[in-house]
């Protein structure tokens, strides 16, 4: 397991919560700081988001995620951990976070400064600025997590943490874990409760819900659903990917009211589909996160990647919409509104 220490460019006000993923850091004004309260529209497209992407494409991002304003947690806070197991947590000074769904919950939360490692592909401000990025993975030893110093470690996978976690246990070491398969304001309820801050969990928990609902009355007015593939660098070894069957994406991209082809396809997770079965397949939209952007080496990469994506209906178009991490590929607190974003983004496209 690799560490390192890897200071953050960026010092941003912890109110800002999840905007911190979608401001300085990606070189974009800030947005406004959000509260649980107010709901604000989320915006799809301005010529200055656009800025730098190809004709045609557009950046499709939420603005309103909630947050709150910081507060001390109260603890020791008991919690039970997904894998049934009962952990009592007094220390969260320094989180050893397993994947950017949990990070976002903290940083909504006004706690970005306790995390402590994350992962190296961190898409979060909090995980960029964490004193360690370190690859975690089912092979991730105990000993290389106990060497980080962190008081409690958060995992987000039953399958790839449920080992490491007993194992941390039984040295001592306090190990929750939020499997990032439930619905997102039952994850943001459960982080919350892991760092004693079990009410303010339920305020963002509400708002996080309230946002999925207006989603889905927008995608139940649509007359037509929308063909959307979600394509990511990463996920089968190192090949891109499509997002599938049991994917945060492609449950997000069925309330928002398209259909996800990944799942449709009948891939599992994140999966390799084939040029053929892209053509096949034939999406009307084509979603991307900022992170795997990069990752692919912008436009040309993809193309590179998936050549037959340019004969489809949306690559034809020029169809590609760009939106952040955390409001697409996780099951977390920017779900809401990037639900919301995403299924206005559809009730604004052009009948077939």
């Amino acid at each position: 397991m690799e560490s390192s220490h890897t200071p953050s460019g960026c010092t941003l006000p912890l109110a800002v919560a999840l905007a911190l993923t979608l401001a300085a850091c990606s070189g974009r004004a800030p947005e406004a700081a959000d509260t649980a309260g107010g709901e604000r529209a989320p915006a799809t497209s301005s010529a200055a988001a656009e800025a730098g992407l190809p004709a045609g494409w557009r950046r499709v991002h939420g603005e309103q995620t909630p947050s709150v304003a910081p507060a001390p947690p109260r603890l020791p806070a008991t919690v039970r951990s997904d894998d049934g197991v009962e952990v009592v947590v007094d220390d969260t000074a320094r989180i050893i976070a397993g994947g950017d769904d949990v990070i976002a919950v903290i940083e909504a939360l006004g706690q970005g400064s306790r995390v402590y490692a994350a992962p190296t592909r961190t898409a979060t401000a909090a995980g960029r600025a964490a004193p360690h990025q370190f690859l975690f993975n089912r092979t991730t030893g105990v000993e290389g997590v106990l060497s980080l110093g962190g008081s409690l470690f958060l995992g987000n996978s039953l399958r790839r943490h449920h080992d490491l976690a007993a194992t941390l246990r039984a040295v001592g070491q306090d190990a929750v874990i939020i499997d990032d398969l439930q619905p997102a304001p039952d994850k943001v309820r459960k982080v919350a409760a892991t760092l004693g801050m079990a009410e303010a969990g339920a305020t963002l928990a509400d708002a996080v819900q309230r946002q999925l609902d207006e989603a889905a009355a927008i995608a139940a007015t649509l007359s037509q659903r929308p063909r959307v593939i979600h394509i990511s660098a990463t996920g089968a070894g190192g090949s891109p990917t499509v997002a599938g069957v049991d994917s945060a994406s492609g449950r997000l991209i069925a309330l928002a009211g398209g259909i996800n082809i990944g799942t449709e396809a009948g891939v599992a997770d994140f999966s390799a589909l084939s040029n053929e079965g892209v053509v096949a397949a034939a999406p009307d939209v084509i979603l991307v996160t900022e992170h795997d952007l990069a990752l692919f080496g912008g436009a040309d990469g993809i193309w590179k990647a998936y050549p037959t994506l340019k004969q489809t209906p949306a690559g034809q178009a020029g169809r590609v919409w760009v939106m952040p991490d955390v409001q697409l590929k996780y099951t977390s607190v920017g779900s809401g509104a990037g639900a919301l974003a995403l299924a206005r983004a559809l009730a604004a496209l052009p009948a077939a």
